[in-house]
C-alpha cells in the first residue's frame, strides 16, 4: 500500500509527543523499524493495523517498558528515550496497558489513590474529585472492589487511575479488547474523548480501526513493523486500498 503524506500538518497542534525513527523489539530483534509519531495537546491520535504489526510494541517502547534500539522520544521538550517507566510518569506520561490495568483486590477508591503515588497526601482528595467529575460513573462505585467491575467499568477505572496524576499525554493500549461492541463504542466516543477534552494528548492503539478513526484527528497505520500510511480520517478515506484492506468495506462506509 502506498504511503500517504502527512497532510495538513500545519493545522495540527504543536507536538506534545515527538517519537522519531523508533526501532524496538525483544532480545535485540526489531519488531518495529523506523516509526515516527507525533501527538499534540487535545488530540486523539490512533494507531491501527493487523495483529502482530507492532502496535503494542511501539507503546511499550515509548513508556520505557521496552528498550529502544534506536530513535528518540521527546515529550513536552523532555528527552525520555531511555528513561525508566517510573521516570516517564514523572514527566507527565500516563500509560494504560491492555492487561493488568487495575488492582482487583482493592476498591475503586483505593485504585485511584494508588494512581496518585507521586502526589502529596493533601493533594489526593482534590484530584479524586476531579477524576470523578471526568468519569461520573465512578462515583457510585468508589467502595466496590475492582475485581467486581464489568469490562467497561474496569477500563474506565484504569483511565481514571492514570488521570489522578493529570498527565499531559495518555497512551492507551487496546482499551476495547474483549468488550461488547456497544460498550466498546461508548468507551471510545465518551471516555477516551473525555481525556482529550482535559487538554491532554491521547495516543490510542486500537484493533477496531473504523471506531478508532471515528474519534481520531490523525491516524497511523502499521503493517509488518512499518508505518505504511498516515493522515487524517478525511485523507485516509480517499484511499480505497486503505479502506478495503483495514476497514473491510468501501470508501463510502468510512466514518469521517
Amino acid at each position: 500500500m502506498p504511503t500517504l503524506s502527512a497532510d495538513v500538518a500545519s493545522e495540527r497542534p504543536a507536538a506534545l509527543l515527538q517519537a522519531t525513527d523508533i526501532v524496538a523489539g525483544y532480545g535485540g530483534a526489531p519488531i518495529i523499524n523506523g516509526i515516527s509519531v507525533t501527538v499534540g495537546a487535545g488530540e486523539v491520535v490512533s494507531i491501527v493495523g493487523p495483529n502482530g504489526c507492532g502496535k503494542s510494541t511501539l507503546l511499550k517502547s515509548l513508556v520505557g517498558n521496552l528498550d529502544i534500539i534506536s530513535g528518540t522520544v521527546v515529550v513536552d521538550g523532555n528527552d525520555i528515550t531511555r528513561l525508566a517507566s517510573a521516570e516517564v510518569a514523572r514527566v507527565g506520561v500516563g500509560y494504560v496497558p491492555q492487561v493488568d490495568d487495575v488492582f482487583e483486590p482493592l476498591t475503586v477508591r483505593e485504585n485511584l489513590e494508588i494512581g496518585a503515588y507521586l502526589l502529596k497526601r493533601s493533594e489526593i482528595p482534590a484530584r479524586l474529585e476531579h477524576v470523578v467529575s471526568v468519569f461520573p460513573a465512578l462515583a457510585p462505585m468508589l467502595s466496590r472492589r475492582a475485581g467486581k467491575l464489568s469490562g467497561g467499568e474496569r477500563k474506565m477505572l484504569a483511565m481514571g487511575r492514570v488521570l489522578m496524576l493529570q498527565p499531559k499525554l495518555f497512551l492507551l493500549d487496546e482499551p476495547t479488547a474483549n468488550l461488547a461492541p456497544a460498550i466498546a463504542d461508548s468507551l471510545l466516543s465518551g471516555r477516551v474523548r473525555s481525556l482529550a477534552s482535559t487538554g491532554a494528548g491521547v495516543l490510542l492503539v486500537e484493533q477496531r480501526a473504523k471506531a478508532a478513526l471515528a474519534i481520531s484527528s490523525y491516524t497511523y497505520v502499521l503493517s509488518g513493523g512499518l508505518c505504511r500510511v498516515e493522515g487524517t480520517p478525511t485523507k485516509l478515506s480517499e484511499s480505497s486500498d486503505f479502506v478495503e484492506s483495514f476497514l473491510g468495506g468501501t470508501v463510502a462506509q468510512l466514518p469521517v
